[in-house]
């Protein structure tokens, strides 16, 4: 059994536990898509991200093993779904418009502006050693 399949936990608050997990899918009509599945309470929801036609900035990894579990939009934003923290950003970003589907589907391309940029924040400030209180802002 392949380890990609387990479900991990991710962890909101003391109320809030999600178990989660990313597949690669080939659905019925021959498009792959990029599938990150989340289980609250005996319910699921799936976060799926399909590929675009040409130029339309909407790029996964199509079953290919390179960049697997990657979503990106041609701009050079680009997301793992297989990363904790962007799957925090997913969940956070898919609660605050609203309760999540019971047993349904969401576009992840609508959340992935803001995803990439709640990522980006964190990545920045956890790459941002301490500076001394009242030092002026950096470039």
């Amino acid at each position: 059994m392949r380890k990609d399949r387990r479900l991990r936990r991710l962890v909101v608050d003391e109320r809030t536990i999600y178990l989660w997990n990313f597949r690669q899918k080939q659905g019925p009509d021959g498009v792959w898509r990029d599938t990150l599945t989340l289980h609250r309470d005996g319910r699921r929801t799936r976060i799926v991200f399909r590929p675009g036609g040409p130029g339309s900035g909407r790029y996964v990894s199509e079953g290919h093993p390179w960049f697997q579990g990657c979503a990106g939009d041609g701009r050079g934003n680009l997301v793992n779904l297989r990363e904790p923290a962007v799957v925090r950003a997913l969940v956070d970003e898919a609660t605050r418009r609203g309760p999540l589907p019971d047993g349904g589907e969401l576009d992840g391309w609508e959340l992935f502006p803001a995803v990439v940029e709640a990522v980006e924040v964190k990545r920045a400030a956890a790459a941002t050693p301490g500076v001394p209180p009242g030092s002026p802002p950096g470039p």
